[in-house]
């Protein structure tokens, strides 16, 4: 056997951080008997749209959209600056947890500073989980959350020419399958898409995920649960489609700018900057920062230290270049 790869040490200064997350976060190990449990603890933990717009002049609604042919209908949570907005930029957001846990409220918080920060309509959508609901139904409901946004910019007050796709991890991932799509089917047309810390790879075989085996936040082992979930035994195989997992794409080319963000100290590290680095050798345009030190998702538990606020402002100043935006509007 392999000895496993010496891991990148954390920042110190996100240790604190990592540690309160695996402690409410992961508590039990995500494995194929744990998801129903996991489940159901995570759900506990995401705040509902109320509380995370609290007193902020945020508004927001809820809707039921067409899902894909022969699927359910899907639930989005539209939020926007409160009293409305004109041509304003619009975001649609996907939220983590390996296709298997989570809820669109999970990054309804995110969503809100967006609305504060670029006057933007966010839209939250709901897709259905893993095991229950294999590939590629999450990214089919996210698509079509995406055509139905698309479809009600005009409505809502949003900018058609300025929407990005934006989520963290398994939301990350998603936003790539969907800017796939969009160009693979024709639209709707994306600005951008913000790939943060992303689940790109269903093969989990990057020295980056042999380094955290055990260690940290959604490790290797949390991840090959996850995929397992979500692909069955087509897993590792050839049948595997892009749209289930982007870095199975044989053609990068043509997708709309991507921002890409990861930590130096986590599993998807070398397969965000793979996809990186095969956009760019198409001529695309995609913007890679690797956190020294970072772990997954560290600007979530770590919002106080100096990596963290570096990777939000570089977050913001992509969307302000890509969008032609400027300051907080609120």
């Amino acid at each position: 056997m392999t000895a496993r790869p010496r891991p990148v040490p954390y920042d110190r200064a996100l240790e604190p951080g990592l540690a309160r997350c695996r402690e409410l976060v992961e508590p039990v190990p995500l494995r194929a008997g744990t998801i129903a449990a996991s489940r159901a603890h995570f759900t506990t933990l995401i705040p509902t749209a109320e509380e995370a717009v609290g007193d902020r002049p945020v508004e927001f609604r809820h809707v039921t959209a067409a899902g894909p042919a022969g699927a359910p209908d899907l639930e989005l949570t539209v939020l926007r600056p409160r009293g409305g907005t004109r041509d304003a930029p619009g975001i649609y957001g996907i939220h983590g947890g390996g296709m298997v846990l989570g809820n669109r409220f999970f990054c309804v918080p995110g969503l809100v500073e967006d609305v504060l920060e670029f006057g933007a309509v966010a839209v939250a959508v709901g897709y259905r989980l893993a095991p229950e609901h294999p590939a590629p139904a999450a990214a089919e409901d996210c698509y079509a959350g995406l055509v139905w946004f698309a479809e009600h910019a005009a409505a809502l007050g949003v900018d058609p020419a300025r929407v990005l796709v934006a989520g963290a991890s398994a939301g990350g991932g998603l936003s790539a399958a969907v800017a796939e799509m969009a160009r693979d089917r024709g639209g709707p047309a994306l600005a951008g898409q913000i790939l943060d810390c992303p689940m790109l790879d269903d093969r989990n075989d990057t020295v980056s995920s042999r380094q955290y085996d055990g260690i940290g936040i959604w490790d290797r082992g949390s991840n090959d649960t996850a995929w397992n979930a979500v692909l069955g035994p087509d897993r590792g195989t050839g049948a595997v489609s892009p749209y289930a997992a982007p870095s199975r794409a044989a053609d990068l080319s043509g997708l709309p700018p991507a921002y890409i963000s990861v930590g130096a100290a986590e599993v998807f590290r070398d397969e965000a900057v793979d996809y990186a680095t095969r956009i760019w050798a198409t001529g695309g345009r995609a913007e890679l920062h690797v956190w020294a030190g970072g772990y997954h998702g560290f600007t979530g538990f770590s919002p106080d230290t100096e990596v963290a606020r570096a990777a939000v402002a570089a977050r913001a100043s992509w969307i302000r270049r890509v969008l032609g935006t400027t300051g907080r509007t609120a």
